[in-house]
């Protein structure tokens, strides 16, 4: 980690770290822009080292993979100690099909257990191609 330019307390996260971290966590917010405007989902997920992967019914999102370039957002607040870390994946959001293989089989293996009620049907995954993380707070 490295401090972020003169902010005092803030600091990067390299990559490795913030593929651990979303490793590590099983709830984030997909970002996208629906009509001209951004929406904020939470999402179960999990992440294999390459994918985010999360399951959905028809609609916002299942309407937007394989156009749409999104972004991830996992963190973790402490209020006592006004400390916490943000990571922040961005990539495109693809539905995962039979088509694409091993990758599919891959996806569809993972342990991805929605909270919402609903068939959730429709496998999604986003490729992370930029990640950044911060973190603030005492050392």
């Amino acid at each position: 980690m490295k401090p972020v330019g003169a902010r005092r307390g803030v600091e990067h996260l390299d990559r490795a770290e913030c593929l651990r971290r979303l490793g590590a966590h099983r709830v984030g917010r997909v970002g996208l822009s629906v009509g001209g405007r951004p929406e904020i989902f939470p999402v179960n997920y999990v992440f294999d080292g390459e994918a985010i992967v999360f399951r959905t019914d028809p609609g916002t999102k299942l309407d937007a993979a394989g156009r749409a370039d999104v972004c991830f957002e996992i963190d973790e607040l402490d209020h006592e100690f006004h400390s916490g870390w943000s990571v922040v994946a961005h990539g495109r959001l693809e539905e995962l099909t039979r088509y694409l293989g091993p990758d599919a089989q891959r996806g569809f293996a993972l342990p991805v257990d929605p909270w919402a009620q609903g068939l959730k049907a429709h496998w999604l995954r986003i490729v992370p191609g930029y990640v950044s993380g911060r973190r603030i707070g005492p050392a």
